[in-house]
């Protein structure tokens, strides 16, 4: 398994409380920052891989694939 590097992150006052929002409604922290930066970061891994969070899932075929939300980062 491959070492996880430790760093700190400063949130704006609004970014804390909806953390603390997430938390209670039981999401992970760290989980909920590691996937947003997957998603912010996704053009400069070295093998890219589509941004996903696995946060939007719905039964209904009218709705599209959460994939083409981040079209545009793959370009």
């Amino acid at each position: 398994m491959a070492t996880k590097l430790t760093t700190t992150v400063r949130l704006d006052p609004e970014d804390a409380d909806a953390l603390a929002r997430a938390r209670a409604a039981g999401h992970s922290a760290s989980d909920l920052i590691r996937k947003g930066l997957r998603i912010a970061a996704a053009r400069y891994y070295k093998r890219r891989r589509p941004p996903t969070t696995g946060l939007f899932v719905s039964t209904s075929l009218k709705l599209g694939d959460e994939s083409e939300l981040f079209r545009e980062l793959e370009r």
